[in-house]
């Protein structure tokens, strides 16, 4: 059955349950052999950040929070598969309802808060998978660690995906822990990379290789900021940026259902400020760090509108649930025409 006729059933359920309920569905039609004739692997190759990837789309964190279902999505046709959030410790997250549709503005209103099963069970998924391409793990810190400790969780979290990651992705940008994204700011921000990229230079001594390691910011940055954090990559020799994780704003949701909702929003009410933030960091950056695009992507042209910006890839969360699998493939062609263009 085709993702647009299923779709009105699963937007009657609860969001969180429906979520479920689709990844669920789609494990038992990758076991039953039923997806790799309907998407097809399209490839557009890519290398970024030292890796070779079969093509530019990934998947964002958030999705797939445990590693559950990786196998299941890569055969979807990304390039790239991003697991977590995960924390040292599992949690629940914050209280039910947290996940909120917004569906006149294609958008996603979710204050989840890192409910996880902990990194150890993430490793585990990881192990078994059979999946052959790039997956990063997306690593945070438990909502009951002081901000102050939070190298520590971070660097727990490091120690045990470091051997099982493409690349490491250091989120320090989701508005439903309190305080985190104070770490993305001034002295804390310093002190955070300082103790993060030490473990992770050890690590890399430790096992003879090395696997990227890449920030995940907020929108919701002013420029000065932007210009700091840009700094601190470069300073710190980090390897990618993720541009952007969800925002605070409610600019374009103000007056619909839901839209009044606590938490971050992402979808299409995103995309032109997560664009705007990738423009002022390639400003900063240039070619010397690779950018990861993410936030509004709904179709092929906003998937170049980032890449035009400065992006060298993208990742897929709320575009997908509302135009669903397809959007891979046609983000895909989509980038693909736009390169050969440039030729």
């Amino acid at each position: 059955m085709s993702y647009t006729l299923m779709r009105p059933f699963l937007f009657n359920l609860d969001p969180e349950n429906a979520h479920e309920l689709t990844l669920q569905l789609l494990a038992k039609a990758h076991k039953a052999r039923a997806l790799g004739f309907v998407y097809s692997q399209q490839a557009y190759p890519i290398e970024c950040m030292g890796l070779q990837f079969s093509n530019p789309v990934g998947l964002a964190a958030g999705l797939d929070k445990n590693g559950d279902y990786i196998d299941a999505l890569a055969e979807l046709g990304f390039g790239f598969i991003e697991v977590g959030t995960v924390t040292p410790k599992p949690q629940l997250g914050n209280t039910k309802p947290r996940l909120f549709r917004v569906k006149q503005a294609g958008a996603i209103i979710n204050r989840m808060g890192f409910n996880n099963l902990g990194v150890e069970h993430l490793v585990q998924r990881v192990q078994r998978c059979k999946y052959k391409g790039n997956i990063g793990i997306n690593i945070g810190k438990n909502a009951d660690t002081p901000v102050d400790k939070a190298a520590d969780d971070y660097i727990y979290c490091l120690e045990r995906v470091y051997a099982h990651a493409s690349y490491i992705t250091v989120n320090i940008s989701s508005p439903n822990t309190k305080n985190l994204r104070d770490l993305q700011s001034g002295d804390a921000l310093t002190a955070l990379l300082d103790a993060i990229k030490n473990r992770h230079s050890q690590l890399a001594s430790e096992y003879g290789f090395y696997v990227p390691m890449v920030l995940k910011v907020a929108p919701d940055l002013e420029p000065e900021q932007i210009d700091y954090i840009a700094q601190q990559l470069l300073d710190f020799e980090i390897d990618g940026l993720i541009a952007t994780n969800t925002t605070l704003s409610r600019a374009g949701v103000e007056d619909l259902p839901f839209g009044d909702e606590a938490g971050g929003l992402s979808g299409r009410p995103v995309g032109h400020i997560s664009t705007k933030i990738i423009q002022h960091f390639h400003d900063c950056l240039g070619d010397k760090i690779p950018i990861i695009g993410v936030g509004g992507i709904d179709s092929g042209e906003k998937a170049v509108q980032k890449l035009q910006a400065g992006a060298s890839m993208v990742q897929l969360y709320t575009g997908m649930i509302y135009q669903g699998p397809k959007l891979v493939q046609q983000c895909i062609e989509s980038i693909a025409s736009y390169y050969d263009s440039l030729n």
